[in-house]
């Protein structure tokens, strides 16, 4: 069991007070230690390795990296690690792209203290950790046949995590900067996305975030 082991974590969040929340909660749990931090995705790359851990918290939304886009280069380096995505998203935008990528799971950081000791335990011991609700959406979806693909489940990560962004009112300017990209990097994603998706401007982009539910 791997309650009788120490589990080292090591936690990658931009914000330094969901680090120190996290850090308390885990204080609370005997057999496991945080053995390292970062608060960018560069950061989280270079330095995991030295921390020795078991299991990754890794938040979805860093400022110079996606989540993804790390979690990807960690499970490069690591295949036996297991990372657990932590977000603020609905869990429909971005688990499936999570678990595709290579997470042990996913949750939101609304959830209980409990439930996240619960879901670094079962990770570490090599299983997956969903919420039951989003047990549920898979399980529908492996109930039923397979529909053509949603036009967003063509995009890349990026152009997803664009997308969303876009919709939720920000300008290309401040995705940049939120992102560590270029306006014109940016640009070239909103434009793909547009292309691939069949949509002419932003204003269409957005109804079709909000019919499809990808923001809240």
């Amino acid at each position: 069991m791997t309650d009788k082991a120490t589990i080292r974590v090591f936690i990658a969040d931009d914000h330094a007070i969901v680090r120190e929340g996290l850090k308390q909660i885990l204080a609370e749990s005997p057999d496991i230690i945080v053995a390292g931090e970062a608060e960018n995705g560069m950061d989280a790359v270079k330095t995991f390795r030295k921390s020795k851990c078991k299991v990754v918290l890794l938040d979805i939304s860093l400022p110079d990296k996606s989540g993804i886009e790390v979690l990807k280069q960690i499970k490069k380096e690591s295949p036996e690690l297991a990372v657990l995505m932590l977000s603020m998203h609905r869990e429909d935008q971005y688990a499936i792209r999570s678990l595709k990528a290579g997470a042990a799971g996913y949750m939101n950081k609304q959830s209980a203290p409990k439930e996240l000791v619960t879901a670094i335990r079962q990770v570490a011991a090599g299983q997956k950790y969903v919420s039951a609700a989003l047990a549920q959406e898979l399980a529908s979806q492996l109930g039923e046949e397979r529909k053509e693909a949603a036009p967003h489940e063509m995009l890349s990560d990026r152009e997803f995590q664009t997308l969303t962004m876009i919709a939720s009112g920000k300008t290309v300017t401040a995705i940049a900067q939120e992102l560590s990209l270029s306006v014109k990097t940016i640009s070239e994603y909103r434009s793909r996305l547009l292309v691939k998706m069949k949509l002419k401007n932003s204003a269409e982009l957005t109804h079709y975030a909000i019919k499809n539910q990808l923001i809240d």
